[in-house]
């Protein structure tokens, strides 16, 4: 699949599941797909953050190799969390999408370490977590 290959399939832009912009540069969402990458081109991402156990969508992974961008995998444990969190802080992988299966939880968890560091308040951090957690709020990761 070439570059020219994405923009023609639709004339709509389509963000992932769950995408918004956490900083300048930094963005979230659910695990794209085909009809999300016209979009994700416009962003002109350095790198993808992919936190789940889950494996990689070939399909994206063939995407993510010919726009040159970098994808650090890493898990949901708190060292993984720690070494994901200084890739989104170190600007030189910017712009950056931080993504995993819906962009809800696993997400939450990275977002609201890096709201932690932004000095928000723990009630801020929370409501935001549940904002994208939907009905499904995980309190064992509210902790």
């Amino acid at each position: 699949m070439a570059t020219s290959d994405y923009p023609n399939e639709t004339k709509v832009m389509v963000p992932p599941l769950n995408f918004a912009m956490v900083a300048p540069g930094v963005y979230r969402s659910g695990h794209p797909n085909r009809k999300n990458y016209p979009f994700l081109i416009k962003l002109g991402l350095k790198s993808i953050i992919y936190l789940s156990s889950d494996d990689f969508n070939k399909e994206l992974e063939q995407f993510v190799n010919e726009q040159f961008i970098q994808e650090p995998f890493v898990e949901i444990e708190q060292k993984e969390i720690s070494s994901a969190l200084v890739k989104v802080l170190d600007v030189r992988n910017h712009p950056v999408l931080i993504h995993c299966n819906k962009g809800k939880h696993r997400i939450g968890c990275l977002v609201g370490c890096l709201r932690k560091l932004q000095k928000w308040s723990m009630t801020s951090i929370f409501d935001e977590y549940r904002r994208f957690a939907g009905s499904k709020v995980l309190a064992d990761q509210e902790v």
